[in-house]
Order: structure tokens, then C-alpha cells, then sequence
């Protein structure tokens, strides 16, 4: 769902997402905004100190220049002369208006006008003039001029000799965009280690400690190597600590299963009177107990890697979830009383029945200690799911569980402040044990209120 909406956003919210979660992206971002700011920092500069100092010292050079001009057109005398204006024309990249009485001629008719007479290059003085040259001056002093029979000749620029700059600035848009390839491949390249260091810590995450982290410039290491040495050391502590970890507890549960063995064969020899039964009973009991923790501590220690081995079987949960109940009436008479809430065509499914006995059995136990006195009796639900999947819903009608407990429900050894008496039983691994066993089914374990009561939710995923 959530891949259908992301592609279903508008594109610049998905570029400004990635470049959000991207180191790479907004380093390059950064250096094209330094490189942009540089650029106008330095064009605004050098019109500046053009507008302040050379306009002032190029002024008297450039009227001297439109001085010649003007002669050249009129030839020295009081008319100007068509044929001169038309010849300097093709001559320099000039535009030249004749208005007058009897001359009307414009040298580029497609033109636009001058900017100094569209009021373009500046502000307007109170005389009605446009100044653009600095001080007092303006433009029409600079590119006007008359002759003695009242014509006014005026000069400007001839914008079709600058077209070609829309190719130079395409070739500047060209070397820009090049100037950020090399810049982003550079980046990707520098930062590459973040992809190795990100590869290897979800590697370690999952329980892979086989395969460390590729460490590259091993002669001269950068911050990025550094950091993923660091980590290849930490990853190799880990493994160590888990390994320890792991092999203590197989130690320890395989150890006391033999004097566990031996405790309760001694205890069934005690002789059956009245004055030894109830303790006899009593250590039966206990022996139990401590027998069922070191067998969910073996089997939450074997779900617990990433690499649980599943004996999938095709399954019909209807049958194997009355089966459970027969089984637990022996320990809880009121099981009798659990309904059981299936379809007529609940499909079977591939799941490890061993595994699935055990989640079943968890939560039925933990529904009928936790609901001894309340009415009516547990109810279990077998519901099929999109994709072959089922879900299986355990809910009693107790007390349930204070709201800021129910986080930590499927947490190892944890009981809630209702369930640590002698009476309640358990040691906490019984939702730890469901939840490792949902997600090795590929699933999800959800513990919430009712209310009244507890509802604890098994998804369990097709094969």
C-alpha cells in the first residue's frame, strides 16, 4: 500500500523526499547553490563596478565615437545621406533612425525601440529625461544627434547580432549541467562506503555476522573506512556475545534436564498416603513447571534466530485447535467450556503444526489462568486472510491488562502487576513464544483490551 501511494505523490514532493533522506543529493544541492550564488555575487559585482566608475570614463569616449558616426552619415554636410547610413549598417552591428522632413528611414524596421526610450534603463528625472549613465546624464544625449536641416539621426544596437548568445548560454547551461554530473559522481563515489556500511549493519541486524563490512582505501582509511571498521568490530563483539549467550543457555537447560529427570522419577517413587500426597502433588507440579520453562527456553531460543528452521506441513487448524482444548481440560476443567468459532470452508494452510500446537496451546493457557472466574468461557476465532494466510484471535472476559502494560505483553519474562502472584503461574514466555512463532510463520502478534477482556491477534502469512 504504502509503495502505490508514494508512486500516486507529485514529483516534486518525491524529489524533495529523496533529497530529504539523501546525504548525496543535498551535498550536490548545496554546491550548486553555492556555485549559483557565486556566479551572481560575482555578475552583480562587476555590473556594479561598471555602473560606478568605467560608465563615467567610457561617457566622452562613446559620444566622440557617435560624433564620427553622425559625420560619416551626413558626410559633412547639413543632410544626412541614406546610402552612407545603409553602408555602415552592413558595416557595424548598429541600428540608425532618420526622422526629419525629408527623410524617414529606419535601418531595421523589425527592431524594438531603444530601452532608454522605452524608459527601461532608469528612473525619470523631473525634466522628463531617463537617466542611465550616471550623474546627470542620460541616454538620448549620448545616441541622438542633429543635423542642420532638422533631421535627428539616432543610433542604437542591432539585437540580431547578439542572437547568437542564446547559444552561448546554452552551451553554459550545457557545461553547468556537466560541471554537476562530474560533481554528483564524484560525491556518490566519495560516500559510497555509506552504502557498504548500510548493507552491512542490515546484515547484522538479521543475524549475519559471516559477512563483514567492505572496508575500502585499507592503506590510507578515510572517516567513512574508520567507521566501518568500527562497526566490523562491533558486529564481531556481537556474534561473540549472542554465541556465549546462546551456548550458557543450551548449557544450562541441557544440564538440568537430567537432575530435573531424576527429581521427578524420585518424587513418583514417594508412597502414595495420605500425609505424602499433597507434597508429592505439590512437587510434581513444581518439577513440571520447571520442566515446560527449560523446554520454552530451548524452543524461544531456537525461534529467536533469523534462520528458524520450519517443518511445514499442510494443516487444518479446526482440528488442531480442538485438540489443544482436549488437551488442556486436563489442566483447566472450564477448557470444556472454550468455543470455538470457525468457517465451514477454512482452507488448510502450510504451517509447522509443532509450532502452531504450541502457539495454540500459550494462548489458551494464558486465556483460561487469566479468566478462571469470569464468564463466559474464552473464545477462540479462525478467520481466513487475503492470500492464503489465517488469523487466530484468543479473547477471555478477565480483568485484562492496564493500558500502559500492553506494549510489553510479548516481551521475554515480562508479567503484568495482575499476573505476578503463585496462583496467576507463568513466567512470562508464553506471549514471547506465540509472537516469535507468528514471525517465523511470516505473521504478526497484536495483544489489546476488549473490555472487558483481552484480545491477543495471530496473523499468520500463506506459504
Amino acid at each position: 500500500m504504502s509503495t502505490s501511494f508514494e508512486r500516486q505523490e507529485p514529483w516534486v514532493k518525491r524529489c524533495v523526499h529523496a533529497v530529504a533522506h539523501s546525504i548525496k543529493l543535498r551535498l550536490v544541492v548545496v554546491f550548486l547553490l553555492l556555485a549559483f550564488a557565486m556566479s551572481a555575487v560575482f555578475v552583480v559585482g562587476a555590473q556594479r563596478a561598471f555602473t560606478v566608475g568605467w560608465k563615467e570614463a567610457a561617457r566622452p569616449l562613446l559620444m566622440d565615437y557617435v560624433d564620427h558616426l553622425a559625420a560619416d552619415i551626413t558626410r559633412g554636410g547639413a543632410s544626412p545621406d541614406q546610402a552612407a547610413a545603409l553602408a555602415l549598417t552592413k558595416r557595424l552591428p548598429l541600428t540608425v533612425d532618420i526622422q526629419g522632413p525629408s527623410i524617414n528611414w529606419e535601418s531595421h524596421p523589425g527592431n524594438s525601440a531603444h530601452g532608454w526610450q522605452r524608459n527601461r534603463w532608469g528612473g525619470q528625472r523631473a525634466d522628463g529625461t531617463n537617466e542611465d549613465w550616471g550623474s546627470d546624464k542620460n541616454w538620448q544625449a549620448i545616441l541622438q544627434r542633429a543635423t542642420l536641416d532638422g533631421h535627428t539621426i539616432v543610433f542604437g544596437i542591432d539585437e540580431t547580432a547578439f542572437a547568437q548568445q542564446s547559444r552561448h548560454f546554452g552551451v553554459a547551461i550545457g557545461a553547468l549541467l556537466l560541471l554537476t554530473t562530474l560533481a554528483w559522481l564524484y560525491v556518490r563515489r566519495l560516500l559510497r562506503p555509506l552504502d557498504a556500511i548500510s548493507a552491512g549493519a542490515k546484515r547484522f541486524g538479521a543475524g549475519n555476522f559471516n559477512e563483514p563490512i567492505d572496508l575500502k582505501c585499507r592503506a590510507r582509511p578515510d572517516e567513512l573506512s574508520q567507521l566501518a571498521g568500527v562497526m566490523n568490530t562491533m558486529g564481531q563483539d556481537i556474534r561473540q556475545m549472542l554465541d556465549a549467550k546462546r551456548a550458557l543457555l543450551l548449557a544450562i537447560s541441557h544440564e538440568l534436564r537430567s537432575p530435573l529427570t531424576r527429581a521427578r522419577l524420585n518424587t513418583e517413587l514417594l508412597p502414595e498416603t495420605t500425609e505424602v500426597n499433597p507434597q508429592r502433588e505439590a512437587l510434581l507440579r513444581d518439577l513440571q513447571e520447571m520442566a515446560s520453562l527449560i523446554s520454552d527456553l530451548l524452543e524461544s531460543e531456537r525461534l529467536a534466530t533469523q534462520h528458524a528452521a520450519l517443518n511445514r506441513e499442510t494443516v487444518d487448524l479446526s482440528l488442531l485447535a480442538r485438540s489443544v482444548i482436549e488437551g488442556l481440560q486436563s489442566k483447566h476443567p472450564q477448557a470444556a467450556h472454550v468455543s470455538l468459532h470457525t468457517p465451514v470452508d477454512l482452507p488448510a494452510v502450510q504451517v509447522d503444526c509443532t509450532r502452531i500446537r504450541l502457539l495454540l496451546r500459550n494462548l489458551l493457557d494464558n486465556a483460561l489462568r487469566h479468566s478462571a472466574d469470569a464468564t463466559p468461557a474464552p473464545e477462540l476465532h479462525l478467520r481466513p486472510v487475503a492470500g492464503g494466510g489465517v488469523e487466530i484471535e484468543v479473547r477471555d472476559f478477565g480483568p485484562g491488562v492496564p493500558e500502559d502494560q500492553i506494549g510489553r505483553m510479548a516481551e521475554p519474562f515480562f508479567r503484568p502487576d495482575s499476573a505476578r502472584t503463585r496462583s496467576a503461574g507463568g513466567v512470562g514466555l508464553g506471549l514471547y513464544l506465540c509472537k516469535l512463532v507468528a514471525q517465523a510463520h511470516g505473521g504478526s502478534c497484536v495483544v489489546r483490551n476488549v473490555h472487558p477482556g483481552l484480545s491477543v491477534v495471530v496473523k499468520l502469512a500463506g506459504s
